[in-house]
């Protein structure tokens, strides 16, 4: 099995569309590699199935027009908790303080139905943990070492050809192109343009 993030990307898109299977209103996951290195405390921050589960709750909320966080997205409410228990994920009785009902688990059902997906992606996020161990000083890393971003989090603006822009983890961009809906080009990091000049 291949290592590369692009494979790893395929494998979330691939266990996305099984999520879609039993929520048709989910809508397309647009950059399975955006999940990729990104880490975010309020949505948990290891990529596994439940972490896919857990965004998949935020898409159906979108698609729904439902509100399901406050305070920048940190604070996870009642709407959001309905919603993952419609997925198969179950939360403690009281929510956390800063980040509310965001620490959820899948219950017994869940385990059940995805049972293949989950061990498929294991394997593929062990095949990706194992390559990226074990790369060394001398592997170029791409914008992402440039820029002095880890991968954890820290969101920078990239932006298109036509004007648009995004918050994206460096380490994101870096693994592959995120291509603009509206002019069909890639997002890049302004310094990154700026340097190569």
């Amino acid at each position: 099995m291949s290592t590369t993030p692009p494979v790893l990307a395929a494998e979330l898109a691939q266990a996305w569309a099984d999520i879609q299977r039993h929520h048709s209103e989910l809508p397309d996951l647009a950059a399975p590699e955006s999940l990729i290195g990104e880490s975010s405390s309020a949505c948990g921050a290891e990529l596994s199935f439940e972490r896919l589960l857990h965004e998949a709750v935020h898409g159906i909320a979108a698609a729904r027009g439902v509100r399901d966080t406050s305070r920048a997205g940190r604070y996870h409410n009642r709407r959001f908790l309905a919603i993952a228990e419609e997925l198969g994920l179950d939360h403690p009785e009281e929510p956390h303080a800063s980040s509310g009902f965001s620490l959820v688990t899948l219950n017994a059902e869940a385990k059940r139905r995805y049972r293949p997906t989950i061990e498929r992606l294991q394997r593929a996020l062990k095949a990706h943990t194992v390559a990226t161990a074990a790369d060394t000083k001398r592997s170029f890393r791409g914008p992402a070492a440039r820029h002095g971003s880890s991968g954890g989090g820290v969101r920078v603006k990239a932006v298109c050809d036509c004007g648009r822009n995004v918050r994206v983890v460096p380490s994101v961009l870096a693994q592959a192109p995120i291509v603009c809906g509206g002019c069909g080009k890639p997002f890049r990091i302004p310094e990154t343009v700026g340097a190569a000049s």
